[in-house]
């Protein structure tokens, strides 16, 4: 049976539709409150790495940009802007808790080889300082999520899970959860508490990618839980736009949709 208080090491993503309006410009008091709560999660003796993805959308709103660009070049100087600012208010704000936070920006040729044993010890080094790692796809030297149709880094916060020996991934994203039917177009569609295996059916009530400026969508979070699962850790999907609802999940309240071979 899933017990929240038996995992101490957790990693959270947090999309762009968590961290920004839809002018594509830094929502403060979510961020703010997302901040409040992870110290505070922090503060209680688990250990936090936060995935973060943002950068793109923020760049667009510094660059005065109406919309997502579909030039490569483009989309990476985005993200060095907006990486920037990403970094400033999470140093910001972290800070205000007394909390310090590092920077790793990955790719995935760094993950499948033997460097990545360098970050695994980097990552343990920082947890061990009680430095909460905020980690992002190094967007202005890696192509592979700017590219594809669906955004990688829910496989990346996956991938983050494995190599760091999480015993949770929390996927904060625009849904509640997973439904047995798409919410959107159909009212009385009813949210899944738990998946226990990732099947065909599963896979087929994942739809398409999410919003205008993110890239992900709830496929990219099934093929994290795939990935998760088959590492023994466990996964839960929460609504990131009421960052408290993380302290419902703490206390074990039936929130969002978990993932779980238990």
């Amino acid at each position: 049976m899933f017990d929240i208080n038996t995992k101490k090491r957790i990693v959270v993503k947090v999309g762009t539709s968590t961290l920004t309006h839809k002018t594509g410009r830094m929502n403060i008091r979510r961020m703010e409150k997302l901040v409040k709560v992870l110290s505070d999660i922090q503060n209680s003796g688990k250990e936090i790495i936060l995935v973060s993805s943002g950068a793109v959308g923020l760049g667009m709103s510094k660059m005065h940009l109406p919309e997502r660009p579909k030039e490569t070049s483009m989309k990476q100087a985005c993200a060095a802007v907006g990486q920037c600012e990403l970094m400033y208010m999470y140093d910001k704000l972290f800070g205000e808790y007394n909390l310090t936070v590092a920077q790793i920006l990955l790719t995935r040729n760094v993950l499948d080889t033997p460097r990545k044993n360098n970050v695994e010890n980097t990552f343990e080094r920082l947890i061990a300082h009680n430095v909460i790692p905020v980690v992002n796809e190094n967007d202005t030297v890696a192509i592979d999520e700017l590219e594809l149709e669906f955004g990688e880094n829910d496989s990346l916060a996956a991938h983050v899970g494995i190599f760091s020996h999480a015993d949770m991934l929390i996927i904060m994203s625009d849904i509640d959860g997973l439904y047995d039917s798409n919410p959107k177009d159909n009212p009385n569609a009813k949210l899944i508490s738990e998946v226990h295996e990732i099947n065909d059916d599963i896979r087929a009530l994942a739809g398409g990618a999410g919003s205008a400026l993110g890239t992900g969508g709830m496929i990219t979070k099934i093929h994290a839980a795939e990935l998760a699962m088959s590492a023994g850790i466990d996964m839960a999907i929460l609504n990131g736009r009421n960052p408290y609802v993380l302290y419902k999940f703490f206390d074990g309240e039936g929130v969002g949709t978990v993932f779980t071979k238990g």
